[in-house]
């Protein structure tokens, strides 16, 4: 396949390049700066630059690349900007299918989140709702994945590859990254996620079992999938984990709870024989490194 990936330099898109090419796809990465697509071309693909939030220059690309499928993988969260994210998981999405359309493009993949999901007691499965109404700053966020889904949707075929917090190299929960930052009394980086050592429960999944997801949901048919490891977990088991194999202080175990914090179940993936090189947390914070 044709295949062309908007967010090609992002935690997730610089490992599917590589993956893709190796399962003989022809790749295209879209990245704003040159440096991002110089980046792509010393993996072997083609590149262009384009900013997904420019509608017209987007269909330029789509048209002139002409793929059969498009992988969008656009987040600010390299910069931890939530608001930024959001606008790309609206407006950026909303301009990748005007022009696959256009363009007679029918198939996305396209990243979204396993944590927003209405509140409850058991992970989730994909029969959940979205915690639609929730309040802010929850509710934007929850709002945008809305956006994201219901657009991409729009195509003929269109999976939404609700991924667990990622982890591993690229990612904020990496050694040197923004989770040890904040653990270490960062005041700053801990405003960039939930870090509680409490009840409240959270699914992961490393980056690498998410790239090698979303090859395998270019063959999958519609709709949401959660892509997460085997072992939802409350904080109180996983952070002393992450914080022994990142060298930082344990927090202190509480026991509240975040009601929408509630794991979520790859029951779904798993039928579709995608599992987890990376079966559980436990292992696999203990393996990741920073590069």
């Amino acid at each position: 396949m044709r295949i062309l990936i908007a967010g090609a330099t992002g935690a997730v898109g610089r490992l599917l390049v590589p993956l893709l090419l190796d399962a003989g796809h022809q790749v295209t990465g879209l990245s704003r700066s040159p440096a991002g697509a110089e980046r792509v071309r010393r993996q072997g693909a083609s590149a262009v630059q384009a900013d997904a939030l420019d509608g017209v220059g987007l269909l330029q690309v789509m048209t002139a690349t002409a793929p059969d499928a498009v992988i969008h993988q656009l987040t600010a969260l390299s910069d931890a900007d939530g608001e930024a994210t959001n606008r790309l998981r609206r407006e950026g999405t909303r301009n990748l299918v005007d022009a696959a359309e256009s363009a007679g493009v029918g198939r996305i993949v396209a990243q979204s989140i396993s944590w927003a999901y209405a509140p409850g007691e058991e992970p989730a499965d994909e029969t959940v709702p979205l915690d639609i109404g929730a309040a802010q700053p929850r509710g934007g966020m929850v709002e945008g994945i809305q956006a994201l889904e219901e657009t991409a949707a729009e195509l003929e075929t269109s999976v939404a590859l609700r991924y667990g917090i990622l982890y591993g190299p690229g990612t904020w929960y990496a050694p040197g990254g923004a989770v040890a930052a904040a653990l270490t009394g960062d005041s700053t980086a801990r405003l960039l996620a939930y870090l509680e050592a409490d009840r409240s429960v959270t699914s992961f999944v490393h980056v690498a079992d998410a790239a090698r997801a979303t090859v395998a949901a270019l063959d999958w048919p519609s709709g949401p999938v959660n892509i997460v490891d085997d072992e939802p977990a409350q904080g109180r088991q996983w952070l002393p984990v992450l914080a022994e194999a990142l060298g930082v202080p344990t927090p202190e175990a509480t026991s509240g709870r975040q009601s929408w914090a509630r794991g979520a179940s790859n029951a779904l993936a798993r039928s579709r024989g995608w599992q987890p090189e990376h079966e559980t947390w436990r292992d696999g914070f203990a393996t990741q490194d920073a590069t």
